[in-house]
């Protein structure tokens, strides 16, 4: 059996886009994957409406923390996904970059922050369905 793809979803804090990406990511490819965060600038703390949003949904991020992105990360993942926040991601070659242009959460409402992980949502499912299952 070969190694899972390991996908890097990273935005400048790691507090609210790229935590739900993974947290969405880790649901729906149930061991598929392997998925990693992380920010060029992490904030103190997972951002608390995007946390609420997710337990909406029955998912929780008390298990994670705002993580440093580095080259190491960069390298170990197979595909790099940066959040639309102009994160620049050192380019390895042989990897898949994409970037989402996802708007940011912090300091939005509930409603708009539903609607914000509405769309990473539907994002995840579809880049999912073009990983070998």
């Amino acid at each position: 059996m070969s190694e899972p793809l390991v996908v890097l979803f990273a935005c400048v804090h790691n507090s609210g886009r790229s935590v739900a990406a993974k947290v969405l990511t880790e649901h729906y490819a149930t061991g598929r994957v392997q998925v990693l965060s992380a920010g060029s600038e992490p904030g103190a703390g997972i951002n608390p409406v995007v946390a609420q949003v997710l337990a909406e949904r029955g998912l929780s991020a008390a298990a994670e923390t705002p993580k440093l992105l580095d080259m190491a990360t960069v390298e170990a993942a197979d595909v790099v996904i940066t959040m639309g926040c102009g994160e620049t991601c050192p380019v390895f070659p042989g990897k898949r970059y994409e970037d989402w242009v996802v708007e940011d959460p912090a300091g939005k409402d509930a409603a708009t922050v539903r609607a914000i992980v509405d769309d990473i949502d539907a994002r995840v499912q579809a880049l999912l369905q073009g990983f070998p299952s």
